[in-house]
């Protein structure tokens, strides 16, 4: 029979053993950092669990997600699972905000024992509307101010770009020569003093917080002014014939109506002759172009250019003037030839008809036979019977005929031989023929 020290002594060694089996974490439980919409893991690791059992509770809410082996959350997002006995594991798919907080592994120990982690949401920026500025428009020399604002965690970072690249022109408010030109303008404000019609494009406001992706937002700002015109060449020359090309440059906003006008108030359209252009060069900048084809001296004089918007009209002159030069035109010189008249072989044309404006002209100076005009020879022709006479094809009126198969006589070329000579006998004689039918 065992004696009461032997029995205290297996009490001792009794409790001694359990104690060094004591359930303990083997070590601390990772925190996280998780974009929303990501999954997350906590893992607690257990040594000598025994009996004991393992639970998760979410700290700020004292909310038990789970005991052991059984989810008692109704977040269906929650789940657990575990290895091997020692490794106990909670898992939260699709994470939301609001499943930032800490989150608590405990052992039903007496008494408990329980280590946390944190669970830290990231959610990526997003520009908020309702707070932030909408395209701009302002009067040149006004002030302007944009903001942007926009929600996420970590807190957002917000820029300023100009769209095309082009440097932001920072300004004090009292003062019109710039502070200084920056590529890139840090803050939810940025103010604008003094604008001008260079600093009128689309800006871009971006959020950034280093959790992707970081989003923008355009803002245009657009600057009301009066239209300007610059004409390069307000006194324009060409040769008679030739195309020519009249130009007006316009800066106005709101876009102007842009159109050419004559001296006398006529304006210009687009035709065969006239090509009008309107070259957009930025969105306030336009170049004015006028095309005159084969320029005649009706197309000499003063042209205008006119903008027109909703803040004022402006116009320029341009004047157009004839300039000696070689043209499309082939020399109408008179050229002297061999033969003063010819036949129409092909029948009569346009050309080969005598009108009473022509008249013949003298063989050359000095001639002693003198060639009738050719009103003088039409005359002459009129008073013939209608007979079918060679030559002569009669009209539907009595007494009107029409000479069809003669040409102008051209004249001859001084110092000429026995070919010309030739030439006058020939017209000699044909005005001799007339006068014996008279």
């Amino acid at each position: 029979m065992m004696t009461w020290s032997e029995i205290l002594s297996l009490i001792w060694i009794y409790v001694a053993i359990g104690d060094a089996y004591q359930p303990e974490f083997a070590e601390p439980i990772v925190n996280l950092s998780v974009a929303v919409g990501r999954d997350a893991t906590f893992r607690c690791l257990v040594h000598h669990l025994g009996g004991y059992r393992v639970g998760w509770v979410k700290a700020d809410t004292k909310a038990i997600q789970a005991i052991h082996e059984h989810v008692i959350t109704h977040n269906p997002r929650v789940g657990v699972s575990h290895t091997d006995h020692s490794t106990w594991n909670l898992h939260i798919k699709g994470v939301q905000e609001e499943d930032r907080g800490h989150y608590m592994c405990q052992i039903n120990t007496d008494p408990m024992k329980s280590q946390m982690g944190y669970l830290d949401v990231w959610v990526p920026p997003d520009i908020i509307n309702e707070e932030s500025s909408g395209d701009i428009m302002a009067p040149e020399g006004g002030t302007v101010i944009m903001v942007c604002k926009a929600r996420g965690y970590p807190r957002s970072h917000i820029t300023w770009k100009r769209e095309d690249g082009t440097d932001i022109i920072i300004k004090d408010a009292n003062s019109m020569v710039p502070k200084s030109k920056v590529g890139v303008f840090s803050g939810e404000t940025m103010k604008l003093y003094k604008v001008s019609r260079s600093e009128m494009g689309t800006y871009l406001c971006i959020a950034s917080n280093g959790v992707p992706p970081s989003v923008s937002k355009r803002i245009t700002l657009n600057v009301h002014f009066h239209p300007v015109i610059h004409v390069p060449n307000q006194l324009v020359g060409a040769p008679i014939e030739t195309d020519v090309t009249l130009e007006c440059y316009v800066e106005a906003y709101p876009k102007s109506i842009n159109y050419w006008v004559r001296d006398l108030g006529e304006m210009v359209i687009s035709s065969e002759r006239y090509e009008v252009e309107s070259i957009s060069r930025s969105i306030f900048d336009f170049k004015m172009r006028l095309t005159i084809r084969r320029i005649t001296k009706h197309d000499l004089g003063s042209y205008k250019c006119i903008a027109k918007n909703s803040l004022g009209e402006v116009e320029s002159s341009i004047r157009l003037y004839e300039i000696p030069g070689s043209s499309r035109k082939k020399d109408q010189t008179a050229k002297y030839e061999d033969n003063l008249t010819s036949e129409d072989t092909d029948g009569p044309g346009e050309e080969d008809l005598l009108t009473p404006e022509e008249d013949y002209t003298e063989p050359y100076e000095g001639s002693k036979n003198k060639i009738k005009t050719t009103h003088e020879v039409s005359k002459t022709i009129n008073q013939i019977p209608h007979s079918g006479h060679p030559g002569v094809s009669p009209t539907r009126r009595t007494g009107q005929s029409q000479l069809t198969t003669l040409k102008t006589v051209k004249p001859a070329a001084p110092n000429v031989g026995s070919r010309v000579m030739t030439g006058i006998i020939q017209v000699m004689a044909f005005l001799l023929y007339i006068s014996t039918c008279l």
